[in-house]
């Protein structure tokens, strides 16, 4: 998996202060996507070990709330698996920060069994993950008003309180 970006005081995607792991390669190709440069799966640099353990320590300062996924996609099944462990090794360091995830897929629909973005390690990349925003940008719904959202269909959901 490759990556586009990494905010290290991201304020703009989650509340309070967060790290923002922006991967590359997203199916979506959302008219008037933010980020288009990161639709393609090649776009940016690998996501090594060097890089998880500098985004990892980046976390560690008590005024960072936490870290934040977006992309490109995050959510799609190939980055699902590259991403899990990455996850897993995060909620091991900081069991009490929070994890964010943008997606352009319906939770819960696409992430069933069978779903358009369902893989084998889908389940546990979701108990990782506390809040979710799903929905794919609609440029036409664009309202600047909404809080961590950019289209009015997209939802802000609590996977956990």
């Amino acid at each position: 998996m490759n990556y586009a970006n990494i905010k290290f005081y991201d304020i703009a995607d989650g509340p309070g202060v967060r790290v923002s792991l922006f991967v590359s390669g997203c199916t979506h190709h959302c008219k008037g996507c933010f980020n288009p440069e990161a639709w393609s799966f090649e776009y940016g640099e690998p996501f090594t070990e060097a890089v998880q353990q500098k985004i990892i320590t980046a976390i560690a300062p008590e005024y960072i709330s936490g870290l934040t996924l977006l992309g490109g996609e995050p959510m799609e099944p190939c980055h699902q698996k590259a991403l899990v462990k990455f996850l897993d090794k995060v909620k091991e360091a900081y069991p009490d920060k929070t994890i964010w995830c943008y997606t352009g897929y319906t939770y819960p629909e696409d992430f069933k069994d069978g779903g358009k973005a369902y893989s084998e390690v889908t389940k546990k990349m979701l108990s990782y993950i506390d809040t979710i925003v799903d929905g794919e940008f609609k440029e036409e719904l664009k309202d600047i008003s909404l809080q961590f959202r950019g289209s009015s269909n997209q939802r802000i959901l609590q996977l956990k309180e």
